[in-house]
């Protein structure tokens, strides 16, 4: 992902805190009469900014979309096909009401441990810094993603 406008807004604060069930007034800026604080897992939505995200539906294209099983294939570069392992926040500041972020991508380390069932495992990191408007970092995002070097289950 790289965004390059990410418009931190208040309804969007709003519906993501109801999304994830968090009633905390600091979300709800319309209310308190102040900027609204985003929920701690709030800048994932940035996604919806990315017109290239994997999980940004497009019209009359298969999509991967969020249930038990794909309701469209894989994309041809692999994405989707690990599992998402961990995910870390380092918060230099709140992501606020009227922020407008940016997102650029770095990669971070990997790293290999034998599996029992999948073969070698290979663990990578993705890190994601947001900026805000003035350059400043907000936030440091850091996605651990495992894939493994067989199909679990094969052969046994």
């Amino acid at each position: 992902m790289a965004v390059e406008r990410f418009p931190v807004e208040g309804g969007h604060i709003m519906m993501f805190a109801r999304a994830v069930g968090d009633p905390h007034p600091a979300y709800h800026g319309a209310i308190t009469g102040t900027p609204a604080i985003a929920p701690p897992t709030f800048v994932w939505a940035a996604d919806h900014y990315d017109p290239d995200s994997a999980v940004r539906p497009k019209p009359d294209e298969p999509w991967l979309g969020s249930g038990a099983t794909p309701s469209g294939a894989p994309p041809a570069d692999g994405a989707g096909l690990g599992l998402h392992a961990e995910q870390r926040y380092e918060y230099h500041r709140p992501v606020r009401e009227g922020d407008v972020l940016s997102a650029v991508d770095r990669p971070g380390r990997t790293w290999r441990k034998e599996g029992r069932r999948g073969g070698a495992l290979t663990f990578t990191e993705k890190i994601t810094e947001y900026r805000d408007q003035e350059g400043e970092p907000v936030v440091t995002a850091t996605m651990v993603t495992v894939t493994t070097s067989t199909t679990v289950g094969a052969g046994g």
